[in-house]
């Protein structure tokens, strides 16, 4: 129901602001925000989605919760949707997006309504028995193996894999 109603009024709303703002200032200035919104939308969308994939990057490699950097990722990329979008009212939602106390609050409103059941991070936390799974039918692969000691003397020969340089 919701998102019928935003299908309905937004363009309802962003008809009256054109027609509202174009009888004030007239047709190419109008056209001349529109644009030069979109243009200056993108820049921003692009400047803060590196900080926003920068902080996310951050998170993995300190092995931390995820959540917000992706959740503020989410919101740039629904910013630059909007921004591109022609009308006023999208673009004054696309800005709003881009200030990221204003992504703060959005995230904690958000997380206050949602119930996280499970998270994990790192290897698998179920028991696993101590004995691994033996292969059906009892299946063993015999092979031969031959024990390399490495040469001591410094010099260095080709590993048999690939053709090196040969000494004469």
């Amino acid at each position: 129901m919701y998102l019928f109603l935003a299908f309905l009024l937004v363009p309802i709303i962003e008809i009256a602001l054109f027609i509202q703002i174009g009888g004030a200032i007239g047709l190419w200035p109008t056209l001349g925000i529109v644009v030069l919104t979109a243009v200056l939308g993108t820049w921003l969308v692009r400047t803060q989605g590196m900080i926003a994939l920068d902080q996310l990057r951050r998170s993995f490699s300190d092995l931390n919760d995820p959540t917000e950097p992706l959740a503020h990722g989410a919101m740039i990329l629904v910013a630059g949707v909007l921004l591109l979008t022609p009308g006023f009212f999208t673009d004054a939602i696309g800005f709003l997006l881009l200030v990221p106390s204003v992504r703060a609050a959005v995230f904690r409103y958000v997380a206050a309504r949602v119930t996280v059941r499970r998270f994990h991070m790192g290897p698998d936390p179920r028991p696993r028995s101590p004995h691994p799974q033996q292969p059906r039918g009892g299946e063993v692969i015999e092979g031969e193996y031959e024990e390399v000691t490495p040469r001591r003397d410094g010099a260095r020969r080709p590993s048999g894999w690939s053709q090196g340089p040969e000494r004469h």
